[in-house]
C-alpha cells in the first residue's frame, strides 16, 4: 500500500519537471533535482500545505491525488522507471515528511 503512495510523489516529481508539451526528462535533469535537497524540501512543504507553491509544486498537488488513486496517464515508461527511484529516494531521505504526505492524500 506504502509504495502505491510513493508512486504518487514519484510521478509527480518526475511529471512536474515537464513542459506543456512534456518534453522527456532526462536521468540526469531527476538526478540533479534529487540532489538539490533545498528543491526537495521546497516541494514537500508545498504538497503538505506547509509553504506556497512554485509551478512545480501546484503540478505536484494537482496529480497527487490521481496517482494516490493508481492511476497516471500521463507517465510513459521512462517516467515510471523515474518515478520508481524518486519514490526510493524520498523514503530514504526525507521519511517523516514522506509519512506526512500519506497522510494527507490517503483520505
Amino acid at each position: 500500500m506504502q509504495i502505491k503512495y510513493a508512486v504518487v510523489l514519484s510521478c509527480v516529481v518526475v511529471a512536474c519537471f515537464a513542459q506543456a508539451q512534456r518534453p522527456a526528462v532526462s536521468d540526469t535533469a531527476l538526478d540533479d533535482a534529487l540532489q538539490d535537497k533545498r528543491f526537495i524540501q521546497r516541494q514537500l512543504k508545498c504538497a503538505l500545505g506547509e509553504a506556497p507553491c512554485d509551478p512545480i509544486g501546484k503540478r505536484l498537488k494537482t496529480l497527487a491525488p490521481l496517482v494516490l488513486r493508481g492511476a497516471c496517464p500521463q507517465c510513459t515508461p521512462q517516467e515510471t522507471k523515474q518515478i520508481q527511484r524518486t519514490l526510493s529516494y524520498v523514503q530514504r531521505n526525507f521519511p517523516q515528511q514522506w509519512a506526512k504526505i500519506v497522510r494527507q492524500y490517503a483520505g
